[in-house]
């Protein structure tokens, strides 16, 4: 049985038709290999076109491309592998002695048929191992390409592949009245960055934010809130003269006395279960007034004989509900995320009720014990309740009612949620039952599921309780930034304001340098530092072009540029850079694709090193050679293309660059 696990995240949106790119450079490639097949190997032309497959070799005397296909088919044809790809090899060395152009029917009804003049793209074909055919890509062709580059207003130019298409990412979905923990913030991290890499695909994207407004955590607070208050003698009028970070304090402590309290006393834990229903009835108050919301679920019958508490609880609610909001939004503001839809449980979870009662009447949903759950053994899962014994909507009912919300908010082609690995299996039965109910939004509805964030022993002091807090990470990453830069000869402000976001750039991108399904564990040395794999050292790298580049000046005349292609030879580390810049159109598909940071970061390192290489190894601006002009301006293009490639790169990491360091 096809279970719904083997079409979720990140393989449907993988699978995904609008991947297809007709116009890209490996579809270009893979056409050309495909016409030299038919013409040395299979004359019936049988040869399924997906079945050829590119890569990037490894090693680097391998080539830019690299291809299995002969491998592939050595059993279907009975040859040996490197027969056929001598084959292939020679008739496409040939294609380029000739200067011949291959003209195909493009299956993008937007395109008419496709020429491509091989010699235009590719400088030789080559076969390794047993059967592995390596392409090398002109380098005037690569000169071209970056060339596009420079002339689009210093713009990195990404295919338009996704444009037209709707996407919202969920993420974030911290709880007021708690603390903004490390799990939150590696949310945000992952969910900015996949939001902007759909951007650069040209996709319209809805950043949503989920919050739990409601519930037994906010019961506990709100009582633990009121504890305090008697027992300190303060007042809400008074706790409001307090600064964000005092109150959130307050929140936090209100919230520990309140989970305290309900483990140890019994009486309380009942006095909290009453506490809840009272919030249930003050967020739809809430709803009302900012909303003009209409309730679709009657609350207030849980109350019956409580009103009298109604007033209190509310107020003290909503002081606190509206101190948390106001103090994330310090923290999305320090991040740089800004929200287009806010969720609250509240609102989401009376859209899920609604969908819950559609599920009975549909029978896929069934009362068991005095709650509703679905059976999610059908589809290889587990059962889930979706509405409790109390009446009150489940975290699997407020997520269905989510998919509706934020639908009716943004009509997306697709929505994804950012969340731990933790609840994998729990959204699994969530979009099973989804799938059935609301069909529609089911296909639509997909997620990626992250590891967890560590910090080794002894590494951290910020700490409230045993959670490790947002705004404590991010002033510790300051600190130890302000040690480092002790050093740099430049005034306090300026220092201050390059450290803030040394900081925030070196803890972003130690959260996202490795695939989100893995664990990470934060190391503050290793993440702040201006040496290896580390935000800081690409933030360095980006400044140094910018130096050089201040030194050089600008290139501005494209007449000049194609000069370019007239060098007669290039160094190594000329080369290297050269055949490496022109990869990050692709990769950034390829990181949107997948849902992968990690493959951006992987590609700025690389690029970094090899820049350093390079910048340490040949004067940029007093250059030994025979044409001293050409050779100067080819390098200042290098270092130019380098710096624009790292700085669109970190922005899509959501990391800021300074232009001196």
């Amino acid at each position: 049985m096809k279970t719904v696990e083997e079409t979720t995240m990140p393989s449907i949106l993988q699978k995904h038709h609008w991947w297809e790119i007709e116009e890209s450079l490996s579809n270009k490639l893979r056409r050309i290999i495909l016409k030299a097949l038919c013409e040395t190997v299979d004359k019936e032309k049988k040869i399924d076109f997906s079945q050829i497959i590119l890569e990037h070799p490894n090693v680097e005397n391998y080539g830019d491309y690299s291809s299995n296909i002969a491998l592939i088919l050595s059993r279907r044809f009975r040859k040996k592998p490197i027969d056929i790809a001598r084959n292939i090899s020679e008739k496409i060395n040939e294609y380029i002695r000739q200067h011949q152009s291959i003209t195909y029917k493009s299956h993008n009804k937007s395109f008419s048929d496709v020429k491509i003049v091989v010699s235009d793209i590719l400088e030789k074909s080559e076969v390794a191992g047993s059967g592995f055919l390596n392409l090398w890509l002109d380098r005037s062709y690569l000169i071209t390409e970056l060339v596009e580059v420079l002339d689009n207003k210093n713009n990195v130019a990404i295919r338009q592949i996704l444009k037209g298409k709707k996407i919202a990412v969920e993420y974030t979905d911290p709880n007021p009245f708690k603390e903004f923990h490390l799990g939150h913030l590696y949310s945000n991290v992952i969910g900015e960055s996949i939001s902007r890499l759909f951007e650069a695909c040209q996709a319209t994207v809805w950043r949503g934010n989920f919050y739990g407004d409601v519930g037994m955590h906010v019961a506990k607070s709100v009582w633990g809130m009121m504890e305090k208050m008697k027992n300190e003698g303060k007042t809400l009028s008074e706790l409001e003269k307090l600064s964000i970070g005092n109150r959130q304090r307050f929140l936090g402590q209100g919230y520990a006395t309140g989970v305290t309290k309900y483990e140890e006393d019994k009486e309380i834990a009942e006095e909290i279960k009453d506490i809840n229903y009272l919030i249930y009835v003050a967020a739809q108050e809430v709803l009302k007034r900012e909303k003009d919301w209409k309730s679709l679920v009657n609350y207030r019958q849980y109350i019956i004989g409580k009103e009298n508490k109604l007033k209190q609880i509310q107020q003290v609610y909503e002081a606190g509900l509206r101190w948390s909001l106001e103090y994330f939004e310090t923290i999305y503001k320090r991040l740089g995320t800004k929200f287009d839809g806010y969720y609250p449980e509240s609102w989401v979870g009376e859209y899920g009720i609604k969908l819950v009662e559609k599920g009975l009447k549909t029978g896929v949903m069934e009362k068991s014990d005095g709650s509703v759950v679905y059976r999610g053994e059908q589809d290889g899962f587990h059962t889930r309740v979706f509405v409790n014994k109390l009446g009150l909507p489940t975290y699997e009912a407020k997520d269905l009612g989510l998919a509706q919300a934020k639908y009716e908010d943004f009509q997306y082609d697709m929505s994804i949620n950012v969340f731990g690995k933790e609840i994998d299996e729990y959204y699994k039965v969530v979009r099973a039952a989804m799938l059935k109910i609301v069909p529609e939004l089911g296909k639509k509805a997909n997620y990626i599921a992250h590891g967890m964030v560590k910090l080794p022993e002894g590494k951290m002091s910020s700490r409230t309780g045993n959670v490790i807090t947002c705004e404590g990470l991010l002033n510790e990453a300051v600190n130890q930034a302000l040690k480092i830069m002790t050093r740099v000869d430049v005034k306090d402000a300026e220092r201050k304001a390059v450290a803030d976001v040394v900081a925030i750039g070196a803890v972003r991108y130690a959260l996202l340098k490795s695939s989100p399904m893995n664990d990470v564990i934060f190391d503050f040395e290793k993440s702040v530092s201006f040496e290896g794999d580390s935000g800081p050292y690409l933030l360095y790298t980006y400044a140094r072009c910018r130096s050089v580049l201040r030194k050089g000046g600008s290139i501005v005349d494209s007449q000049l540029l194609k000069k370019l292609k007239l060098l007669k030879s290039l160094n190594e580390e000329e080369k290297r850079l050269l055949r490496t810049l022109y990869r990050f159109p692709e990769v950034v598909v390829e990181a949107a694709k997948t849902l992968s940071p990690n493959l951006i970061c992987n590609f700025l390192f690389d690029l970094a090193q090899k820049y350093n290489l390079f910048y340490n190894k040949h004067s940029i601006l007093q250059p030994t050679t025979y044409n001293l002009q050409l050779t100067t301006n080819f390098r200042l293009f290098l270092t130019r293309a380098t710096s624009q490639f790292i700085k669109k790169g970190l922005y899509l990491l959501g990391i800021q660059t300074v232009e001196r360091m």
